[in-house]
């Protein structure tokens, strides 16, 4: 069985010797490295190839949300951000971080956002999903989905003529869904790629996609590479 590979950021070694403490007491698990500022953690990510990073959220010369932007969406690990002030919650969540610790947390709220973490390397993907529709619960099969936006904190689910609310955040929801049929366009919307028609190219070089069903939804720069590829499109840039 292969070994998890964990990548520890944090400009506080004591912080890195409690994260490596606690790695420590799993199977499975190989720290490929330990960092303590944005810049040697962007070098150790493209090299050491982590498959999950717990990254502190403030450092001196560049911090997690910096670490974040440099990174391509297409290769980037699972980030668990860490920092002693949870008033980053929310650009953690816009950010797209699988998790979100908070200084000092529990062991068992430590192993419980690594086990999330470890889960979303192999997943098993969903079916069908179980969207709120009034005082009904109503079971969509993943196929029947054109789209999905972020709504907050939780997803707007996008199927037929019909709109439905999932009590589920964007990105957790990106995880269980197979990557070869869903693809994240931007950070607040996921395309099921056999409902596009179309993709158009504008003159200011950006891209938006349009499904089969008229809805013409925008491409970010960030994530072009990646929904050029989902889409069959070989060396483009």
């Amino acid at each position: 069985m292969r070994k998890t590979r964990v990548l520890i950021v944090d400009d506080e070694p004591l912080a890195r010797d409690v994260i490596r403490g606690l790695l420590g007491r799993l199977g499975g698990v190989t720290v490929v490295g330990e960092c303590g500022n944005g810049q040697h953690a962007i070098e150790a990510i493209r090299e050491a190839e982590p498959q999950i990073v717990f990254l502190d959220v403030q450092m001196p010369d560049l911090d997690g949300f910096g670490v974040l932007r440099a990174l391509p969406a297409e290769r980037s690990p699972v980030v668990i951000l860490v920092t002693a002030y949870d008033e980053f919650a929310v650009q953690a969540f816009e950010a797209e971080a699988l998790d979100f610790l908070v200084k000092p947390f529990t062991d068992d709220r430590f192993y419980h956002a690594f086990e999330r973490a470890r889960r979303r390397l192999t997943p098993t993907y969903r079916s069908r999903l179980l969207v709120s529709s009034g005082r009904r619960s109503i079971s969509v099969p993943v196929g029947a989905v054109t789209w999905i936006a972020a709504e907050d904190y939780y997803a707007r689910v996008h199927a037929g003529n019909a709109s439905h609310l999932l009590r589920e955040t964007l990105t957790a929801l990106e995880g269980e869904l197979d990557p070869r049929s869903f693809v994240r366009i931007h950070r607040s919307a996921l395309v099921n790629v056999a409902h596009v028609r179309e993709l158009r190219r504008g003159a200011d070089g950006r891209y938006t996609i349009i499904l089969r069903d008229g809805t013409s939804l925008r491409v970010s720069e960030r994530r072009r590479a990646a929904v050029l590829k989902a889409l069959g499109a070989r060396g483009a840039t």
